[in-house]
Formats: C-alpha cells, sequence, structure tokens
C-alpha cells in the first residue's frame, strides 16, 4: 500500500506512524491534585496557576495511534516532537459507508478537496490498520524527542515518499487554511437560496448588512 516499513534504527521522520502514544484527556475545569496535605483535591486550574512550585495532578491517559507531523530538520534536533492521531475513519469523517469500491473512490476524491482537516490512511494489517483509518489534523500531541527516540519500537511504518509529499501538503493546507464566510460575494438573492440549501446550518449562516 502507501506504507513503508523502515529499520528499527532508522531516524525518526515525518510521516512516521506509532501505535501506544499517551494522550492526555485534562480537564482545566475540575482538575485533580495532590494538595499540601498530600490528599487528593479537585479545583480549577485558574485557582491555582499562579501557585510556584510545580503542582503534582491526576489525569487520564489513552493509548493512541498517531502520525509525526515535525519536519524532518525539526525531529533531529527540536525538544520535542508533535503528532496528530489517528482515529477510525469513520470517527473523522462523519459521512455513511459507500457500498462499493467505485462510491468509495468518489468519496476520498471529493472529500479530500472539500475537507482538509484530515488526511486517509487506507487499511493495511502491516501497520496495524485493520479498518480505513484517518489523520486528524485537529488532535495534536507532543512527544519529548529523546524519549520518543528511544521509543522507536513502537513505530509501526512510515508514509512512503508519493504519500508523504500528499501528506506534507495537505499539513501546511491546514495550518495555513484562510477562514471565510463563502457567502461574503453573494448577491441577496444568491445568498437566500444558498441559506435555504442548507437547514442544518442555517443559524450559522449569517447575511452581510448588502445582503439583507
Amino acid at each position: 500500500m502507501i506504507y513503508e516499513l523502515p529499520a528499527l534504527d532508522a531516524p525518526i521522520r515525518q510521516g512516521d506512524i506509532f501505535e501506544g502514544i499517551p494522550r492526555i484527556d485534562l480537564s482545566i475545569a475540575e482538575l485533580s491534585i495532590l494538595n499540601e496535605n498530600n490528599q487528593t483535591e479537585v479545583v480549577a486550574w485558574d485557582a491555582i496557576r499562579g501557585q510556584a512550585g510545580p503542582i503534582v495532578a491526576m489525569t487520564a491517559l489513552r493509548s493512541v495511534r498517531a502520525i509525526v507531523i515535525t519536519q524532518d530538520c525539526d525531529t533531529v534536533r527540536a525538544p520535542d516532537i508533535s503528532l496528530c492521531e489517528i482515529k477510525r475513519f469513520a470517527d473523522v469523517v462523519k459521512v455513511p459507508a459507500p457500498g462499493s469500491a467505485k462510491k468509495w473512490g468518489d468519496l476520498l476524491v471529493r472529500q479530500a478537496v472539500a475537507n482538509l482537516k484530515w488526511f486517509y490512511l487506507p487499511a493495511d494489517q502491516h501497520i496495524g490498520f485493520a479498518e480505513r483509518m484517518a489523520v486528524d489534523f485537529l488532535a495534536t500531541l507532543r512527544v519529548n524527542r529523546d524519549e520518543l527516540d528511544a521509543a522507536r519500537h513502537m513505530r509501526r511504518g512510515r508514509l512512503n515518499e508519493t504519500a508523504d509529499e500528499h501528506f506534507r501538503e495537505r499539513l501546511s493546507e491546514f495550518f495555513r487554511r484562510y477562514p471565510y464566510n463563502e457567502w461574503y460575494p453573494f448577491t441577496k438573492d444568491e445568498f437566500d437560496a444558498y441559506k435555504a440549501a442548507r437547514n442544518e446550518e442555517a443559524d450559522l449562516i449569517q447575511p452581510y448588512p448588502y445582503q439583507t
């Protein structure tokens, strides 16, 4: 498929796929800490953020798959390496699953153009993907570079050259994208028709003064 299996001692690169990366689920509204009496106390972060010295907190961890997004030049010198979580395709791209190979192809091409928030990863047992997966660019995490380097046994593979070039471009498109309301140049009639066709999003679509 679109993956390679690097040697265990191969340096970490952008596009490397890891399993078993710890992801922290932390609430800053209800944070469990150990107070000065070594007792558990639930507080809001705002109440302790000015405290001098380290704060010991308890939080939930999840073991996730993730892919390196740090550029190659930084994976050898940056103190931390950034990754994005890899999730089930169905959990990232919330559309009904197509019923044929042709419809799957059409969906992947269409969604890849319309939605920059994810990157498609096909199923491959060698990588540990029993089903279609996707990189969720909205779900980022970071790991100490030296510690991740020592955990290269958790690397399942990496994107091949073709996929890595596409991944790099998708990543850059996502982080440099310019948010705008696509209806801003419409006439009043065009705006009314546009909003009427999007009932589920109607409350989020508001006209500009020249469209009323």
